[in-house]
């Protein structure tokens, strides 16, 4: 890194992306490591609530509206994006990289969505 680099660790809150992360707050949001500042607040849209709220609504709305409209099976057969954020059904895995990271069977979810 160059000095004075500044990374901002938005995944603090599931263990943070870099080797020197740690979590920050709002009141004391930076520390410095080898002439790196980091930025590893958790929660970082709660300091802007009503912004994030309006970014995040806008972001899933399209979504929702999907699911509303078609149901969660047309929905999700419809919207690769969506068919991704499957999980489970009926007691299977439907994430491989969750199945191969538990050693557990995958199934996939085309197999529901049919």
């Amino acid at each position: 890194m160059k000095p004075g680099a500044v990374l901002v660790d938005i995944a603090i809150d599931q263990g943070g992306c870099f080797e020197d992360s740690r979590p920050t707050t709002h009141d004391d949001p930076t520390f410095s490591v080898h002439d790196t500042v980091f930025y590893c607040v958790a929660n970082m849209p709660g300091a802007v609530p009503r912004t994030s709220t309006f970014a995040l609504t806008n972001a899933t709305m399209p979504y929702v509206l999907k699911l509303a409209d078609k149901g969660w099976k047309a929905a999700c057969a419809d919207d690769a994006a969506l068919a991704k954020g499957l999980s489970t059904h009926e007691g299977k895995l439907l994430s491989e990289q969750v199945a191969a990271d538990l050693d557990m069977p995958f199934t996939d979810p085309a197999t529901f969505l049919a």
